[in-house]
């Protein structure tokens, strides 16, 4: 006790406007002329040292708490407290609670907080509602906010009720530090048990922030709940809930909202229509935005050029042209953002002639075409490699005065060969100096084309410097295509230079050179260096867009980083921006390359869920990855889906969808979209049929398969790499046969399919080679002839295609020539990996070379690679085949200290093995081992130990055995039964 006394009298002691204490001694009078009046506080003073002196310690006590109270300034208040500190007075909790009231009053929060700790917290006393309501306004005001909450749940454990004071410091306090909802947590406390009514900004910010990030239900509770109380909303109010509802794709809702909200006085303006109508045409819901646009019409409300522009807009992603250009002809007078709609429409749908023809009748109706539509039409040409009319369209813009920016470049650069990107960059820059410095370039080193591409640097140098000079506002859009071009070339140093110059400068990049820059380091690896640019950027007020996370999304995904990048994804929505289809696109297909088809599934609904529209590419992504991992059905049901929304299907949907119809034996419905993609005329190219084949191998219907690449060859089509990867694969991996036979093909469907495919041969009436694989023999002689083709194409190597060459010569017993080819691989640079040694030692244990087997174990394990679980289970079951059973042992239990468990198959042939020696130790061990891996053994070597034990008077374990067999057999009865 006394230690907080001393430390609280320092601390009060070192402000400013402290006092001291009363002495003690009594003084000697000093005479003057009138008489000295005494004040409230030395009264006070003098009476409760008074009281002290008489004994009544509670009664000085109240003398001190009453001129604490009482008291009309800090320093008068921390007198009294020194006065009693000094003369061994304890003060009660009432008197620290005055105290403390007014230290948060006058803004010492921080004195007031060490108040509370010291005298009240560290003394034990129980704080009482004044003083808990007191204490979370002063931890609110010092931003201390998981202080203020442990206060604020401490009111409600006991019972007492919170100030109005206190309510609206705490959600202010959390709203301020964007923890909404927190926020909207005490708000709920607040609301379920008492009748406080917050301050008006607090029902406001707290609805508007709710919206917009998305809780919308929250965000309506809270507006209830202030209509409840009597607040009346504000305009602005209504509008931000009608604007979130609308913003989440809720279009429905916020219409009725806006019915309500007319309920309280308010009549829809013509701001409030719009957005309505524009959040109608996003969720591609036409009719609704024109009854609100008749609606509004009614309403006497002139519709503006952004009204007629959304339902453009609108109409014109639905492939509606016709209604489009109603709209158009009802505007009084049409603007280039109009146009440019159309013709931005027109591109995206591959009718550029279309939007040729608009832009000349745009220039013929004396308006002049923007940077914007010219972008728009030459990135279509060069997509179609018309390069002639995107050099004529180029030259056209700048003859009509057009100066050509950043974005245009960054469309021309990445469709033009590699390594002329600083020369494409040096023409920009001369462009821009004349065209918006008035710089004469002929009057320039820069007039020729320079001999180097350091040459091509020093000009560029020049030219920013003298861009920079005269003309700031294009500077930035100067500086930004030196930047793209220095990315695209993979040139790291000097871009970010580049950056540094800019900032030295007083310029901002544009966000495409942002954006290329934080590609270039993250497809470099360099994360952090990435993070950290993003971050400087943003301090300078350079805000990234949805194409800046879409780009770090996709690189991390290519990476293999799916976590990270679904991180990024939840920040970016955090922030109230939504999450673009490219970004879920990565994610999803990250996702589905690891069969993690379930999340992929989750993260796609997600996606539908907070309003954003797939398109064609994601639509795509998704049903391939349903396709590959036999999920056909819902495969089936989401291009349907893609078609519903209005999307046309591409040949890569009816790629994606038909092979994963075959291969969960959908063939008759394969037909049905196959012939469909034909009458809509896309022919069957190299991936549909490599992945028809690939089912087909599978399947193990080889002459099928086969009949299929015949098919393909005669149409015309060259086998590429995974074609023969493919081949490899799936006949060297079925040389040995399947229960001692091959399957025939000889189903209608699979003809059927047959005959859809063949009607796209450029020999349509040739006939099919016949291909009949009856036997190991014709196996063996297919694969053979099959490798030397291989060997004899000029492809590229690749590790996939010598597995499966090494593998064909395994499984045919040509060791030598498998050995050959290793050596060829390694020798064009290429390191066997884990597969390639599996395949080997799987052909030396198949040959009975258990002894060479491994020792190629060992010399992979010497070379750094680990064996994975396959490799182990393979070893275990050839020794046990070749009599090595405790080697098989060794091996197992090698296997489990790296992580793998053995098989069941495994564990069964050890079990075998070990009751054929009679060996009932180790093979209760084994049986034991399996029951802890929830594998059961086999009726048969569980008979097999039984007797075993009973030979060897191990009865106790023998009869459990027989238990659990009994046990075990019911289950099974009654599960059957259920």
């Amino acid at each position: 006790m006394i230690k907080h006394r001393v430390s609280l009298c320092k601390y009060f002691r070192r402000r400013l406007f402290a006092t001291c204490p009363l002495t003690l001694e009594p003084q000697t009078p000093q005479f003057s002329s009138s008489p000295t009046p005494i004040t409230h506080k030395e009264f006070c003073f003098s009476l409760a040292e008074q009281l002290i002196n008489r004994g009544s310690l509670s009664s000085a006590q109240k003398v001190i708490q009453r001129l604490i109270s009482q008291c009309s300034s800090i320093p008068e208040a921390i007198s009294a407290v020194d006065f009693a500190f000094a003369k061994g007075m304890d003060l009660d909790l009432v008197s620290y609670g005055c105290l403390i009231r007014k230290l948060v009053i006058s803004g010492e929060a921080p004195m007031a907080k060490a108040v509370y700790l010291d005298c009240v917290v560290g003394k034990g006393l129980e704080p009482d509602q004044k003083l808990l309501n007191s204490m979370i306004i002063c931890y609110c005001k010092i931003g201390e906010l998981d202080e203020a909450k442990s206060c604020f749940d401490r009111l409600f454990k006991l019972n007492f009720m919170p100030w109005i004071g206190s309510c609206n410091a705490i959600i202010k306090a959390f709203f301020a530090q964007d923890r909404v909802l927190e926020s909207y947590k005490c708000f709920c406390e607040i609301s379920d048990v008492s009748d406080v009514v917050l301050d008006f900004s607090c029902y406001n910010k707290l609805v508007d922030k709710l919206c917009h990030k998305g809780f919308l239900d929250e965000g309506l509770r809270v507006f209830d709940v202030m209509i409840d109380k009597g607040v009346p909303p504000t305009l602005h109010l209504c509008k931000s809930v009608v604007i979130g509802f609308c913003k989440w794709g809720h279009v429905e809702e916020a219409e009725i909202l806006c019915t309500e909200i007319e309920s309280y006085g308010f009549v829809m303006d013509k701001y409030m229509f719009t957005y309505l109508i524009n959040a109608y045409c996003k969720g591609r819901k036409m009719k609704m935005a024109m009854r609100l646009f008749i609606r509004m019409l009614k309403m006497g409300y002139d519709p503006d050029n952004y009204t007629y522009n959304t339902l453009i807009h609108g109409f014109v992603n639905l492939g509606m042209f016709s209604k489009g250009w109603f709209l158009h002809n009802k505007m009084s007078k049409p603007n280039s953002v109009t146009y440019q709609i159309m013709l931005n429409k027109y591109c995206t749908q591959k009718k550029v002639d279309c939007a040729l023809k608009l832009l000349d009748d745009m220039i013929q109706s004396n308006m002049a075409p923007n940077i914007h539509c010219y972008t728009s039409l030459i990135a279509a040409l060069c997509k179609e490699q018309r390069w002639e009319e995107v050099n004529s369209l180029y030259h056209k813009m700048i003859d009509n005065g057009v100066v050509p920016d950043h974005v245009l470049f960054f469309i021309l650069v990445k469709n033009l060969p590699g390594g002329d990107e600083l020369y494409l960059a040096l023409t920009f820059l001369q462009t821009i100096a004349y065209k918006s410095c008035h710089i004469d370039v002929s009057c320039t080193s820069c007039s020729t084309k320079p001999k180097s591409k350091e040459d091509a640097m020093v000009e560029i140098e020049y030219l920013l410097e003298e861009i920079a000079k005269r003309n700031s506002l294009f500077a930035e859009s100067a500086f930004s295509v030196y930047v793209i071009a220095l990315c695209v070339g993979g040139k790291i140093d000097p871009a970010l230079n580049c950056m540094e110059r800019m900032a030295i400068l007083g310029f901002l990049p544009k966000l495409t050179a942002l954006n290329s820059l934080i590609k270039l380091l993250f497809e470099e690896g360099l994360v952090e260096d990435g993070n950290a640019l993003l971050e400087v950027m943003q301090d300078h007020g350079l805000v990234p867009n949805q194409t800046t996370f879409s780009i770090i999304v996709n690189e991390l995904c290519k990476q293999g980083d799916f976590l990270l990048a679904i991180e990024v994804l939840e920040n970016v929505e955090e922030r109230g921006i939504k999450g673009s289809v490219a970004m879920y696109n990565s994610i999803i297909g990250c996702l589905s390359r690891q069969k993690m088809v379930k999340e992929a599934e989750f993260f796609f609904y997600r996606m539908l869920k907070f309003g954003v529209d797939p398109d064609e590419i994601l639509f795509v992504t998704m049903i391939n990855a349903y396709s590959k991992n036999g999920w056909a059905r819902k495969a089936l049901k989401l291009f349907n889906k893609m078609v519903e929304s209005g999307l046309r299907p591409s040949s890569y949907a009816y790629t994606a969808l038909i092979p994963g119809l075959v291969k969960k034996n959908m063939t008759e419905k394969s037909c049905v979209y196959l012939d469909r993609m034909l009458k809509e005329g896309f022919l069957p190219n190299i991936v549909l049929y490599t992945s028809l084949i690939k089912q087909f191998l599978k399947k193990r219907k080889f002459e099928f398969a086969l009949r299929l690449v015949d098919l393909m060859e005669r149409s015309d089509m060259e086998q590429d790499l995974i074609t023969y990867i493919t081949l490899v694969s799936g006949i060297c991996r079925n040389i040995e046969p399947l229960n001692g036979k091959w399957f025939l093909s000889n189903e209608k469907s699979e003809e059927m399919l047959f005959d859809l495919l063949h009607q796209t041969t450029i020999f349509p009436n040739g006939e099919s080679l016949k291909l009949l694989i009856n036997s190991q023999e014709d196996m063996k002689y297919y694969a053979l002839r099959l490798i030397q083709k291989i060997k004899k194409v000029n492809f590229m190597p690749d590790l996939y295609l010598y597995n499966g060459i090494i593998s064909g010569f395994c499984l045919t017993h040509k060791m030598q020539e498998a050995y050959e080819h290793l050596a060829l691989m390694e020798s064009e640079g290429i390191h066997p990996n884990v597969v390639t040694f599996t395949i080997l030692i799987n052909g030396h244990l198949r040959l009975g070379e258990v002894d060479i087997a491994i020792s190629l174990f060992n010399k992979m394990n010497a070379n750094g690679l680990s064996a994975d679980g396959i490799l182990f289970n393979a070893l275990v079951k050839h020794l046990c085949e070749m009599g090595r059973v405790h080697d098989a042992l060794a091996i197992s239990h090698s296997m489990q200290k790296r992580g793998f468990i053995p098989s069941k198959g495994s564990y069964e042939i050890l079990l075998s093995s070990f009751c054929g020696y009679r060996s009932s130790v180790l093979a209760l061990k084994i049986y034991e081992d399996m029951l802890s891996h929830d594998y059961f053994p086999c009726k048969y070597n569980l008979y097999w130990l039984v007797g075993i034990l009973s030979k060897d008077n191990k009865l106790n374990e023998a009869r459990t055995l027989c238990a659990l067999m009994i046990e075990r057999r019911n289950f099974q009865k009654d599960r059957i039964r259920y």
